[in-house]
């Protein structure tokens, strides 16, 4: 068997092994959307740094949805895969404060933990990606990458950013499931991603905010579009998944396209803020 063989055979089982951990109610982009953000945000990337994106393909795409599996063994862990903005008020949520300490002091740790910490959790893995290229650290710089992208990824998710993040509060359960995961598996072959050259981010965390309320803008024209596409079926059919991605299908594919632009933005930001780094040559 090739070695481009052996790649597929192995990735393969690794997602099969993932797919049967990860629970079901679990908000988040599913493995192959995960993986496609991952691919397409290395091409996003400028000539010093691409080559070593490239041959750390298979790793990212791997690792990119190791917190899903430790969400799946720890449900504690699934408070760094989202925030619930409705906790803090209402839109565009200005009492929560975007420094993590000024936010527990207004709001008390608890409430903050639980209502989930996913932009902190980007600009903490940004800061860890940062010192791993300036210390020469590499693979632990791929490491961080990895979990990175996904958190990124995550952040243009719109249900990782709602407090009806499976759609109990409006008697849709599972719609989540539907949206991010479901849609890209059944129109893969629709999805066609084409995501702007990477840029610099002046302030990741607040940057990962303002990721986090765009996608939260999205929530509720989801919701009216998966009521309607199930209007007069018996079931979530063919027939709905059709009308779902006539409606929510160009969402899917703007929020995949804005997280590889973004994922590879926060990979650049890092590179540039060690100082650019020579990787090493593979």
């Amino acid at each position: 068997m090739g070695g481009s063989a052996r790649d597929w055979v192995r990735g393969a089982a690794a997602t099969a092994l993932i797919l049967a951990l990860v629970p079901a109610r679990l908000p988040a982009w599913g493995v192959n959307g995960h993986r496609l953000e991952t691919r397409k945000a290395i091409e996003t990337l400028p000539p010093e740094l691409r080559p070593w994106f490239d041959a750390n393909w298979n790793y990212l795409s791997q690792h990119a949805v190791d917190p899903l599996v430790a969400a799946s063994k720890n449900s504690n862990d699934i408070r760094y895969q989202r925030i619930e903005f409705e906790k803090y008020g209402q839109f565009p949520y200005d009492a929560l404060p975007r420094d993590y300490n000024a936010a527990v002091k207004k709001f008390g740790r608890p409430l903050v933990e639980s209502a989930g910490v996913l932009p902190w959790t980007i600009g903490k893995y940004s800061e860890r990606l940062t010192n791993d290229m300036r210390a020469g650290n590499w693979n632990d710089a791929r490491s961080d990458a990895a979990l990175l992208a996904f958190y990124v990824g995550e952040a243009h998710d719109p249900f990782s950013t709602t407090d009806n993040f499976d759609g109990h509060l409006s008697n849709q359960q599972g719609v989540d499931v539907r949206f991010d995961t479901n849609l890209v598996d059944r129109f893969a072959l629709f999805i066609y991603i084409r995501p702007n050259d990477a840029f610099f981010i002046h302030d990741p965390t607040d940057h990962a905010f303002e990721i986090c309320l765009t996608s939260h803008s999205w929530v509720e024209a989801i919701l009216l579009d998966d009521r309607r596409a199930r209007a007069g079926l018996p079931d979530y059919t063919d027939d709905y998944y059709d009308h779902f991605y006539n409606t929510a299908g160009a969402v899917v594919i703007r929020q995949l396209t804005e997280a590889s632009t973004e994922i590879g933005s926060y990979w650049l930001t890092a590179w540039i803020n060690a100082g650019k780094p020579q990787p090493p040559a593979h």
